[in-house]
């Protein structure tokens, strides 16, 4: 586990803040002595979530649709107003998918692609001025999904995919002016994120998959995520025997597939 005086005073800005792994984040790190912008689009989550909190006072609500990019400045300099700067900031907003390619419609499709990739990055580019100052750092929440493509997820996978070539791109870029990114891939976590999934025509998919129900408990992830935050690493996996397809598929690719077919989707 991350030693507790590690986020001490840092200010970190979190999206996808109101539930799972957000959620969850934002009750550890508090613990931890941050100050917490707690952004997601239900507010009434958010201010419920930071009554809780460790240190109350010390975070702020910042409501934020990553479809909407045209607020970003308008909510940056809010932050920077109250703050004066931005050490950490961790993307973890986003909509998972159960649906199949073939019947997801258009506008599900484009849907994913806006929150999950152009919304991050688009907020990555406005935070990035704060983040050269104090030399901070991104933390890109995708999926053991970005790493490989599954059943009903050809939406979400892609927009996972993208953000692993945006963000190594960008370290690789920003490393002479002392800024970091750690890519996390969660696999099968107990959070409601297969609750919130869109299905092929917009609608969530409303269930509970036996996958999130009987995967991590999302607290051991977040300890096993922010101690990949406080070494600064690149990219980590966090899961249970799941995660080993990203191995199994990169040295014995044939296998993967045999084995990858056969696993339920939900």
């Amino acid at each position: 586990m991350a030693e507790a005086n590690n986020f001490d005073g840092k200010v970190v800005w979190l999206t996808g803040a109101s539930s799972g792994i957000g959620k969850e984040l934002s009750i550890q790190l508090s613990q931890q002595n941050a100050k917490l912008i707690l952004s997601s689009r239900n507010k009434k989550r958010l201010e419920e979530l930071k009554g809780n909190l460790v240190n109350t006072d010390e975070h702020m609500v910042l409501p934020l649709d990553l479809a909407d990019s045209a607020s970003f400045s308008e909510r940056y300099h809010e932050v920077i107003a109250k703050y004066g700067v931005v050490d950490i900031l961790i993307q973890n907003g986003g909509i998972s998918q159960r649906g199949t390619a073939a019947e997801s419609s258009e506008e599900v499709v484009r849907q994913i692609m806006e929150v999950n990739f152009f919304g991050n990055v688009l907020l990555s580019k406005t935070v990035l001025p704060a983040l050269r100052k104090s030399k901070g750092q991104i933390v890109v929440i995708s999926s053991i999904a970005g790493k490989f493509g599954f059943f009903l997820r050809s939406s979400y996978s892609a927009s996972k995919h993208a953000l692993h070539g945006y963000y190594e791109s960008l370290a690789l870029e920003e490393e002479s002016n002392g800024l970091s990114v750690t890519v996390v891939c969660p696999g099968k976590i107990n959070t409601p994120i297969s609750t919130n999934a869109l299905s092929a025509d917009g609608n969530k998919h409303g269930d509970m998959d036996h996958n999130q129900e009987t995967g991590m408990d999302v607290s051991v992830c977040v300890e096993e995520l922010l101690t990949a935050v406080v070494k600064k690493k690149r990219e980590v996996l966090i899961g249970n025997k799941e995660t080993k397809a990203v191995t199994l598929k990169r040295f014995l690719p044939a296998l993967f597939w045999r084995v990858i077919r056969k696993q339920s989707p939900t």
